[in-house]
């Protein structure tokens, strides 16, 4: 464990915490006392029909999914349905290399999205006692966590909306999260992980930073200065005032965990590594939903994917802001996220 208080119940609470005892692993090892961290939002109605799970991506926590896709007036409304949002393993919130008793550091199991999702269910179907989900969605990770949900339980997931994020990650998706993740551990205070508090691998941290900054966001953004919306005067100004801001409190040794199943995420996993046979097993009405100007998850790579995929629909979202719009900056993409949200709630499943 180390010293952070970044991932705390006042930062991104409220949230509750499930227990799942020692969590056996796809790769082998075991987490002792896994801990799942939700928040929950809404009533779950009679017919436990009007269930919607949100998952988490890379960073991210349950605060900002509920920031930036829930709302009493928008197509995932607390009014109309209970809605769940689950952290995965190693975001900081459920059990992490920064906050495990047992195993902290790099001693911290490797976890995979199968693992996540398996969690997940766990959960859901102890927790609230539900046999069906009106949606699963999620962005960039939590999209893999969606794909993930679709091909595993075809049977529970009613409907999907895989945002940003592919079924299978690709070899270039990889090599960038390579360097992510070495722009940490070169920082010689990572230390092969043993730093007490993460503030000193700031430098490593700022580099990470850095590469979202190229990559994350889209050439359009930066010349349009799309950055002066937010506030900021100049370019240097918003690279140093958001995106190194955003990870600057972040524990590297959680970064480092999700970056590790984020390469490796794959359905193909439960089918023998057959894509399209995964795929096959989808029954869910489903709305994948890339965006235009993505340069982790292009359209042309969600869209293979979403072929292979009966009863599906591509969806661009159209946006300048790149990958990184998932963080809602702009009206219009949000907008367009309500928009096929509330067209495939609407949908009816027989």
């Amino acid at each position: 464990m180390t010293t952070s208080n970044y991932y705390s119940q006042e930062n991104h609470g409220p949230y509750s915490l499930f227990d799942l005892g020692d969590f056996n692993l796809e790769e082998g090892g075991t987490i002792k006392n896994c801990q799942l961290a939700y928040s929950t939002f809404g009533t779950l109605n009679s017919k436990k029909d009007n269930a919607i799970l949100i998952t988490t991506w890379y960073s991210g926590t349950s605060k900002i999914m509920e920031q930036v896709y829930v709302g009493s007036e928008r197509a995932i409304s607390p009014k109309k349905y209970f809605v769940i949002i689950i952290n995965q393993i190693g975001n900081g919130l459920s059990t992490s290399p920064s906050n495990s008793k047992n195993s902290s550091g790099t001693s911290f199991p490797k976890v995979r999205i199968g693992d996540d999702v398996r969690a997940q269910h766990i959960l859901i179907t102890k927790e609230f006692g539900l046999s069906s989900l009106a949606l699963v969605v999620g962005g960039s990770m939590g999209a893999q966590q969606t794909w993930e949900w679709a091909v595993r339980y075809p049977d529970m997931v009613k409907r999907a909306a895989p945002i940003a994020g592919t079924a299978k990650n690709t070899p270039h998706d990889f090599l960038f999260t390579k360097t992510l993740n070495e722009a940490i551990t070169s920082d010689p205070e990572w230390d092969h992980g043993t730093y007490i508090n993460p503030s000193a691998v700031s430098e490593g941290l700022r580099r990470h930073a850095d590469l979202w900054s190229v990559m994350g966001y889209s050439t359009e953004m930066f010349k349009k200065e799309l950055w002066r919306d937010l506030g900021f005067s100049t370019v240097e100004d918003f690279c140093v005032g958001f995106t190194q801001a955003y990870f600057a409190p972040m524990e590297p040794n959680n970064l480092l965990t999700l970056a590790w199943k984020w390469q490796r995420g794959d359905v193909a996993r439960n089918t023998g590594g057959d894509l399209k046979k995964a795929l096959n097993r989808i029954t869910a009405k489903m709305f994948v939903m890339p965006i235009n100007t993505d340069m982790f998850f292009p359209p042309k790579d969600c869209e293979e994917n979403q072929k292979m995929t009966a009863n599906s629909e591509l969806r661009v979202i159209g946006t300048d802001w790149g990958h990184l719009g998932l963080f809602g900056m702009d009206p219009l993409y949000i907008d367009q996220v309500d928009r096929h949200l509330s067209e495939l709630l609407s949908t009816p499943i027989y």
